[in-house]
């Protein structure tokens, strides 16, 4: 299945004529193909499966309740044939309102996990319970580092942008709000991830959702066979095909794309060179994927501290520089949170703003946080969880506010020259404009960051689609997942190239709303599953209260033990 997507892919990826220049009229029919043809009729295909993923899974659950008035550039309302205001409609998409209220659910039922379990996250993360023994690829910090390469990147560049523009400096307090329930979120993922993680035959472990929806439903229905066990393969078989498109798409194609965009604008790069942009990405992507889970931990352990230290280096800069500022910029993003502005869609459109960009930023409920950190190396799931609820925090709280603030700040977000005309989001530009008016030369650092933000998100997701492909492979023959395991990086280094050359129509809208759906599996297994968590939460933290975790160095083996 894999090689289908991958050819589908391809023939959607081609170039059109469109694209380069005309030929004349009785040559262009002449070289009217048939792979032309069927591009064409991939993409309207994709279009009609994304038009009915729409349907089924983002339509409002709130109905034309919150409905505002459309505004002309001057602000005032546009009106219809018969006079009346025309309306645009402002809900709440059924997917985002699950992760939501997922976020709600799993914070009150795990009594605020997010703070009470906030220092001893960080000491985990420290490496204070660190055990080399323990089995698993990654250790604590690394596996938190290689689940933040894959949710730190363009969306908080871009996203935040686009947020603000859409909704207003107001949407960027709900993405905070939104942030602090996806920790409960992610820590049930996570340690789910670890009590039902797979260890394979060469060692390395597998896990994620599609893992702990199939053997942790099988378990709680009584064994194989059960309506509980086959509610539970087929989520897992979901999740798998779902994490393999939104690797290949989102997490790979969209990466690629972007970066060169961003060279080619700061640079003045012709899109002649995005060939060999796409084979030396291609290239560095294959060197650190190709090596497994431990060189993706070792990279991404140095890059996303150092790109996110730029980044918050630069914000802060701008921030101290204008102090003055701040009291006002923060006033504003509070204030308009809350006011019926038909610019931004009101107060309930500014909220559903804040709450989907969140998710779309920091993945939480998405579960492929989950995949990562079933590598770390623990025998206490419950740790693990609560360092998995770390990453909204740095996402969404650190970086995505720096991006918001400078912003704001600087004013940026209400110049008339970036603002969103008809659909046209400016989110990249915007950011680097706020940067630009402080820190001239700083776009084309930012270039860099974003660079670097797209590399990294890249080798994450292969590891997250190579555990789907494992998955699934599995179901063939056991332990065929890992021993064809070069064919998917191959596949995948193959798309690096292909995304950095092509434009990629509803092939990448199919991939990104895959990545977004993947909440609605893990989101109602992980509920089934989540008094096993709780239980698992309460006997870890009874026996951290009694100081049964003050670990000391693994003790040496005695003469008697060793001979």
């Amino acid at each position: 299945m894999p090689l289908v997507v991958a050819l589908a892919l391809l023939l959607a990826a081609r170039p059109s004529l469109a694209d380069e220049e005309a030929p004349p009229a009785e040559v262009a029919a002449a070289q009217a193909s048939a792979p032309e043809e069927e591009e064409g009729m991939l993409n309207r295909g994709l279009a009609k499966f994304n038009s009915w993923i729409d349907a089924a899974l983002f339509f409002s659950v709130t109905g034309s309740a919150f409905d505002q008035p459309v505004l002309d550039a001057d602000g005032k309302p546009v009106l219809d044939e018969s006079g009346k205001p025309q309306m645009k409609a402002v809900g709440m998409p059924f997917i985002v309102f699950v992760l939501v209220a997922g976020g709600i659910f799993y914070t009150l039922f795990y009594r605020f996990i997010g703070i009470r379990g906030f220092t001893h996250a960080i000491d985990a993360v420290r490496g204070k319970f660190d055990r080399p023994e323990d089995e698993g690829d990654l250790t604590h910090f690394r596996a938190l580092t290689s689940a933040l390469s894959a949710t730190v990147g363009l969306g908080n560049i871009a996203g935040v942008a686009i947020a603000i523009q859409v909704g207003g400096p107001g949407a960027v307090l709900w993405m905070m709000v939104a942030a602090a329930f996806g920790m409960a979120l992610k820590f049930n993922s996570c340690t789910l991830a670890q009590m039902f993680r797979q260890l394979n035959p060469d060692g390395s472990v597998s896990g994620g959702p599609m893992y702990y929806l199939d053997l942790g439903l099988r378990q709680l229905g009584g064994g194989k066979g059960t309506p509980l066990a086959m509610l539970g393969k087929t989520l897992g078989v979901i999740y798998a095909f779902m994490v393999m498109g939104g690797s290949f798409g989102g997490g790979n194609m969209f990466q690629a794309n972007q970066s060169f965009g961003a060279i080619a604008a700061s640079f003045d790069v012709g899109q002649g060179s995005a060939n060999v942009f796409g084979i030396v990405l291609a290239v560095m992507v294959g060197l650190v994927i190709i090596g497994g889970i431990q060189r993706i931990g070792a990279a991404t352990s140095k890059i996303v501290p150092a790109m996110v230290s730029i980044y918050v280096l630069a914000s802060l800069f701008i921030i101290v520089t204008n102090i003055g500022k701040l009291p006002a910029a923060l006033g504003t993003i509070v204030t308009m949170a809350f006011t019926d502005n038909a610019a931004f869609g009101g107060a309930v459109g500014v909220l559903v703003m804040g709450f989907t960009r969140a998710s779309f930023s920091n993945e939480a409920g998405i579960g492929s946080a989950a995949i990562a950190h079933a590598a770390a190396k623990t025998d206490q799931p419950v740790r693990e969880g609560l360092v998995a609820m770390l990453g909204p925090v740095i996402d969404t709280h650190i970086v995505c506010l720096m991006t918001a603030s400078v912003v704001v700040i600087t004013g940026t977000w209400n110049d008339p020259a970036l603002a969103s005309v008809s659909g046209d989001l400016k989110g990249v530009q915007l950011t680097a404009a706020a940067f630009g008016q402080e820190i001239s030369w700083f776009p084309y650092v930012l270039t860099v960051s974003v660079l670097l933000f797209a590399y990294s998100t890249m080798i994450s997701w292969a590891y997250y689609g190579e555990r789907g492909w494992i998955y699934l492979v599995d179901h063939i023959t056991e332990g065929a997942g890992q021993r064809t395991l070069i064919v998917y990086r191959l596949i995948f280094v193959s798309f690096v190239y292909v995304g950095s050359v092509t434009k990629l129509g509803h092939v990448l809208a199919f991939s990104d709303y895959m990545i977004l759906c993947m909440a609605f599996p893990n989101i109602v297994g992980g509920l089934m599953l989540a008094p096993r968590v709780r239980a698992a939460l309460n006997t870890y933290w009874a026996k951290l209260n009694a100081g049964e975790f003050d670990i000391q160095p693994a003790a040496k083996p005695s003469p008697q033990q060793q001979s």
